[in-house]
């Protein structure tokens, strides 16, 4: 028997696709739709028995708010999640907001079908290997890159990151002693420890340097609005 079926999906051409695929096989799809188009209103009102919601980002906060509406309006209505391989968080999010399965999008068409049936009998319906992916990232986590961007800040003072935000927008030796009060060979001085530091021999690596890691992105709380150096000592 066929299931009444809505099809959600962020690019509404895979979500029109998916909805004429499965009325090939006798299902009847109320409607195709985009959530920046209002899905779960739509949902909502026409009461689907399964509603297929797909995501390109099932980690990203927020991204399940439609399903927990739905799912607290028309607790009926089964929601399967259809998203890119998922990390734990994005398993966990969407049983969190309610859904009752998650399935690759690069599912066959014959496994999104088997997924549907179990939502609608209610089911969970998950692909054995997404749990035992996701449960061997959780018992074996994956060592977390090293912020090369944190590390090289702390190993400058306050006045060198200053010195190296100006070297990044382009100033030459007079602007930086002119713009920080200091004179010209002071400020060569500094600009020489700068690259000392970070491991470059010229202004334009430092600056491709900081840009690359993040590092003029975290110098903000380092440095006074208006440019001014905090007081924390060299």
């Amino acid at each position: 028997m066929g299931v009444r079926l809505m099809v959600v999906d962020d690019h509404r051409l895979l979500a029109e696709a998916l909805a004429s695929a499965l009325k090939l096989r006798g299902h009847r799809v109320l409607a195709a739709a985009a959530p920046a188009a209002g899905a779960a209103e739509l949902v909502i009102t026409r009461a689907p028995e399964v509603c297929l919601f797909g995501t390109a980002a099932p980690a990203e906060p927020g991204i399940f708010d439609p399903v927990v509406r739905i799912k607290r309006e028309r607790p009926q209505v089964a929601v399967l999640v259809l998203g890119p391989v998922p990390n734990p968080r994005g398993i966990a999010a969407a049983f969190a907001a309610g859904a009752s399965g998650y399935v690759r999008h690069d599912e066959r068409i014959e496994g999104v079908e088997r997924a549907i049936m179990k939502a609608r009998s209610g089911e969970a319906a998950v692909a054995p290997q997404l749990l035992q992916g996701a449960f061997s990232e959780l018992l074996n986590p994956a060592a977390q890159p090293d912020d090369e961007g944190q590390r090289l800040l702390q190993m400058l003072t306050p006045r060198e990151v200053e010195v190296l935000v100006r070297v990044a927008e382009g100033e030459d030796t007079r602007l930086i002693a002119s713009g920080m009060g200091i004179a010209p060979s002071t400020a060569r001085t500094h600009v020489q420890r700068v690259l000392m530091k970070l491991g470059v021999g010229s202004r334009l690596e430092a600056a491709a340097l900081a840009a690359r890691t993040g590092l003029l992105d975290r110098a903000g709380p380092v440095l006074r609005p208006g440019g001014a150096v905090d007081a924390t000592p060299e």
